[in-house]
């Protein structure tokens, strides 16, 4: 069975690595900060999942590595909305995507950028 049949949500990342789904609290941030916050925690957690222990190797330049490359497009809706592709990792760039959430393969970073793209809307930007 593929991973994506069986981590629809936060919830079912965390029962396949058998932890909680309480998120962590940041008393000290703003509501926004802590919700980006939280929506980090939660990208982690299902990356994990989704990439089923697989950790990539930064010191290899010969593996690639995928991680959906989103942006704002303000003209999709009044208030906008998250469009993505996917860039593997075998190129020389900046990066806009934290190393931790970077996928095994293009078909899990698609996965992930749709299925969760609130999550990710939730850590990218910062709102009300």
């Amino acid at each position: 069975m593929k991973i994506t049949t069986k981590i629809k949500t936060f919830e079912d990342a965390c029962k396949a690595q058998d932890i909680s789904t309480e998120l962590p609290m940041f008393p000290h941030l703003e509501e926004a900060e802590q919700k980006a916050m939280q929506a980090h925690y939660q990208l982690c957690i299902i990356n994990k999942a989704l990439n089923e222990g697989w950790r990539a190797d930064f010191s290899n330049d010969n593996e690639y590595k995928y991680h959906p490359w989103l942006w704002f497009d303000k003209k999709i809706g009044s208030s906008g909305a998250f469009v993505f592709c996917v860039f593997n990792g075998n190129y020389c760039s900046d990066s806009g995507v934290g190393s931790r959430l970077v996928f095994k393969s293009s078909e899990l970073a698609k996965y992930a950028a749709t299925q969760f793209i609130d999550l990710y809307r939730d850590y990218f930007t910062y709102y009300k």
